[in-house]
């Protein structure tokens, strides 16, 4: 469980089960906003389930980023976690990528 900045402009969350997530994601949120022009990876290897209070705290966090043309990514998201954003209909809304390094180097990609 950490948030971190990994690079100048993307911060990485490796989330921790609940109920930590969403102290961390509201750290993230925090984190982001301050820095104002940073990407925010956030890893999923950890978490079994998702609450309502956690995807509330993502769909912020996705709002602040798109705001300041900034991306969020989520990765390593269980099948199970996964069925939960299309069932809510977020999966569209959502940017999934399959591997914590490929999301972070398609960003850093983008930013040089």
């Amino acid at each position: 469980m950490s948030v971190q900045n990994w690079s100048d402009n993307i911060i990485l969350v490796n989330l921790a089960p609940e109920p930590q997530t969403g102290e961390e994601l509201q750290m993230a949120i925090e984190m982001a906003t301050e820095a104002g022009g940073c990407d925010v990876v956030i890893d999923f290897a950890q978490v079994d389930i998702i609450t309502s209070s956690s995807i509330a705290k993502l769909l912020k966090l996705r709002k602040a980023l798109e705001d300041s043309g900034r991306r969020l990514v989520l990765s390593t998201v269980d099948k199970r976690t996964k069925e939960v954003f299309a069932v809510t209909g977020l999966d569209n809304i959502f940017e999934f990528i399959d591997d914590q390094f490929v999301a972070l180097a398609g960003l850093q990609l983008v930013g040089d």
